[in-house]
């Protein structure tokens, strides 16, 4: 009989961390996986014809463009 027996795998504690710790990533991605399907995100209608629109969309053509202006838009 050896001094320091050795103990089955299911009794070290590290064994459990290295078990537990990947195991709680993939539980965890299913939850976030069922909670990006069952609450999508709204689609939203594209309209420029609003008037309280009209700014925002200015701005992102004016970013979007570098500053060139269509001549053709403001007539």
């Amino acid at each position: 009989m050896s001094p320091n027996p050795t103990q089955p795998w299911y009794r070290h504690r590290i064994a459990w961390l290295v078990v537990a710790l990947p195991l709680i990533a993939v539980v965890a991605s299913f939850i976030t996986l069922f909670v990006a399907l069952s609450n999508p995100d709204p689609v939203l209608k594209v309209t420029t014809e609003a008037a309280e629109e009209r700014p925002a969309v200015e701005g992102r053509n004016h970013a979007a463009t570098g500053g060139k202006q269509d001549d053709s838009a403001g007539r």
